[in-house]
């Protein structure tokens, strides 16, 4: 028999780890509520993990199989599940984060101590960390070139579901484990197994007041199929404005494995083949350049993820050091207005106001709120990175992480300090009729567009009357975007007085 691990994996199809185990013959999936992963987690995330694993216990038991669900520490129930059924390996999917890395570091050595083999695959991305280098044999640390070399890279078949090689349901209660077991593992499965899933209250959060998109693999696969039946080939040109929901929304799947990056990628290049049908087989058009431009955020997503794992630093410390460091100036009345979606910035706010009511925000606006962020509010990208991972559902740490630290200038591909984004001229390029806007911010839902985008060159009695619930801005962009400017010269070493 076989063990596998799900971790960030929440499916059975493609699945290479599952595939692996299942040809190994007898395998007993299995799930660990680790706390110390929990305790990075939040209630929109947790919630949404929740439902994955509700559908993939389902998955499994139409099988005639069980998911077996555990508390506690994975390096004490894997290799007492192990034992319990003879197992001689023990099968996961790497994951690249530091903490994944040293918790699997502790299982492997629990699993050798027990005299149980081990063997993870490499199934989260496409290709590797690490597998595609410069030259001269390092990381990359420039997207344009990681892109050119991804997007010429061969890439893998989904795996199939497996149709056998599964372990009885009838084996896999935690009583009939228990019971197989002997002496101190014997008491770990009594300790740690769960006959169902836990509530979330039971893992220590709260239904969150966001409505969270449905998980599991039907519900990716119905994303996905939405997307590519026409979407994708008008992604490039609809996805920086939020109002024709031009994105895919998979990220939260992605972000749980509920879809694997082979099936979605099979897709993509299924739309390809499309496009290059509707254009008569001509290189280089427009329905090709859409399908394209999806394809490269699946390697933006990669190539954060070897950011992470060759700099696992980046996710408390600046990627890019300036030599002076960067006195940010923090005031907590600021951050708090801008958590609340109301800064007086309708484009800010209603991005803000997004995340509070879907655990989501559109990638665009994503990027315009974490600019006004650093660059208006000129509060360190920590503060902002914390609060989304506070609140997205889809929160992934080398995403986020590279994300905030491009709007920061402090990461790879940084935003130059000097460019800094205007929010009101922002929110009239990429929502011009606010119609975005007015969708999350109620109070504005009267208010022409002409006057929501003049919001801030309006004087105090002039927004009383036109909509006397929504707040004045509580910066004003040129003088702040002069300060940020200043800022970062003198973190630079620079006098800001010079031009």
């Amino acid at each position: 028999m076989s063990v596998f691990w799900h971790r960030r994996d929440l499916r059975v199809d493609d699945n290479r780890g599952l595939a692996a185990a299942a040809e190994d013959g007898d395998a007993v999936p299995v799930f660990v509520f680790d706390d110390d992963v929990l305790a990075h987690g939040s209630d929109a995330r947790v919630r949404f993990m929740l439902d994955a694993l509700s559908d993939l216990r389902d998955a499994y038991r139409e099988a005639g199989s069980e998911l077996v669900i555990a508390h506690g520490d994975p390096a004490a129930v894997l290799p007492a599940v192990a034992g319990a059924v003879d197992a001689d390996t023990v099968y996961w999917n790497e994951d690249y984060t530091k903490l994944s890395r040293e918790r699997d570091a502790r299982v492997r050595l629990a699993l050798e101590r027990a005299g149980v083999d081990r063997e993870s695959h490499h199934d989260g991305q496409l290709h590797k960390p690490g597998s595609i280098r410069t030259n001269a044999g390092e990381p990359y640390s420039v997207y344009t070139y990681f892109w050119k070399k991804w997007r010429d890279r061969e890439k893998a078949d989904p795996f199939p579901a497996p149709d056998a090689g599964l372990a009885d349901a009838a084996d896999l209660s935690p009583a009939a484990l228990a019971e197989a077991a002997g002496g101190e593992t014997t008491d770990v499965l009594h300790e740690t197994l769960r006959a169902d899933l836990p509530s979330i209250e039971d893992l220590g959060f709260a239904e969150p007041d966001a409505d969270v998109q449905a998980a599991g693999t039907a519900a990716a696969r119905e994303r996905l199929a939405d997307f590519r039946s026409e979407p994708i080939f008008h992604y490039d040109e609809d996805r920086d404005y939020p109002a024709k929901h031009g994105s895919s929304r998979l990220s939260p799947h992605l972000k749980f494995g509920t879809i694997g990056l082979r099936e979605t990628y099979r897709a993509t290049e299924s739309a390809m083949r499309e496009a290059r049908d509707r254009d008569e087989g001509s290189e280089g058009t427009e329905a090709q350049d859409n399908v394209e431009a999806f394809q490269s955020q699946l390697a933006w997503r990669e190539f954060y993820t070897q950011v992470l794992y060759f700099n696992p630093d980046v996710i408390t410390e600046n990627y890019k050091e300036y030599e002076e460091g960067i006195d940010w100036h923090n005031d907590p009345d600021e951050l708090a207005a801008w958590e609340a979606g109301e800064t007086g910035y309708p484009i800010v706010d209603a991005g803000m106001r997004q995340l509070q009511a879907e655990a989501w925000m559109h990638n665009r606006v994503r990027m315009i709120v974490a600019s006004f962020l650093t660059k208006d509010l000129l509060w360190d990208w920590r503060a902002g990175y914390a609060h989304f991972r506070e609140h997205l559902a889809d929160h992934d740490t080398a995403n986020d992480n590279g994300g905030w630290q491009w709007a920061a200038s402090t990461g790879t591909d940084a935003q130059p300090y000097f460019r800094i984004f205007n929010p009101t001229s922002q929110g009239e390029r990429y929502d011009p009729d606010a119609e975005y806007i007015k969708e999350y911010v109620p109070e504005l839902r009267g208010v022409d567009a002409d006057d929501i985008h003049g919001w801030t060159e309006m004087n105090d009695e002039e927004r009383a009357q036109i909509a006397p619930d929504y707040p004045d801005p509580i910066v004003d962009h040129s003088e702040r975007r002069e300060q940020a400017l200043a800022m970062f010269k003198r973190a630079r070493g620079e006098d800001p007085e010079e031009d």
